[in-house]
């Protein structure tokens, strides 16, 4: 039997993207993935800043829904989300927690209705448990 996180809340807060952390995007800290993630959507400085001061990862996102996405975004999301993940499990402690969850099958259960980035009611293409389980087996070899 496969063992398998399927919320990231609680012990497994730290594989969220709304866990507070520290990430550099494009010149530019931020104060979890969440953040970063949502001004990567767009070139307009003054959104990214804006999205950068977001008091909160949920108020980083609602405002991400409203910028103009950078003309490829679709194309590319994915593999921003692989890189701010990467950067996130730079951290000592963070990468600890990453590795001690071992081969265990990691899937961003969720009820809001994303069945791109995680799985709801059993449907989704978990894409960001993908990364993460990508991330951890990478690490793992270093």
């Amino acid at each position: 039997m496969v063992e398998v996180i399927s919320s990231f809340r609680g012990e497994y807060w730290f594989l969220s993207n709304f866990c507070p952390c520290d990430i550099e995007w494009d010149r530019l800290r931020y104060r979890s993935v969440e953040h970063a993630f949502q001004a990567a959507k767009t070139f307009d400085n003054d959104r990214r800043e804006e999205i950068q001061e977001a008091r909160t990862p949920g108020e980083a996102k609602r405002l991400g829904r409203q910028v103009k996405l950078i003309e490829n975004w679709e194309e590319i999301k994915d593999e921003i989300m692989y890189t701010l993940i990467h950067k996130k499990f730079e951290s000592e402690s963070l990468r600890a927690k990453l590795l001690n969850t071992g081969d265990i099958e990691l899937i961003e259960g969720n009820n809001w209705g994303d069945t791109y980035w995680g799985v709801c009611s059993g449907i989704g293409q978990n894409k960001l448990g993908r990364i993460l389980m990508e991330v951890r087996k990478e690490i793992e070899r270093i």
